[in-house]
């Protein structure tokens, strides 16, 4: 089973470390995701 990545983790350098190019990780609205927002505030935005 896979690690869950850590929530304080940027959303540029989660891009860089998995390969992906960027731009991968969208919004709700299908727009790109800062490069500087934290993956724990993309996670609170889910749970809402």
């Amino acid at each position: 089973m896979p690690r869950r990545v850590r929530s304080d983790k940027r959303v540029g350098k989660l891009e860089e470390d998995l390969g992906l190019p960027p731009g991968t990780v969208r919004n709700k609205d299908g727009r790109d995701t800062r490069s500087d927002k934290k993956v724990g505030t993309i996670r609170k935005e889910l749970e809402k």
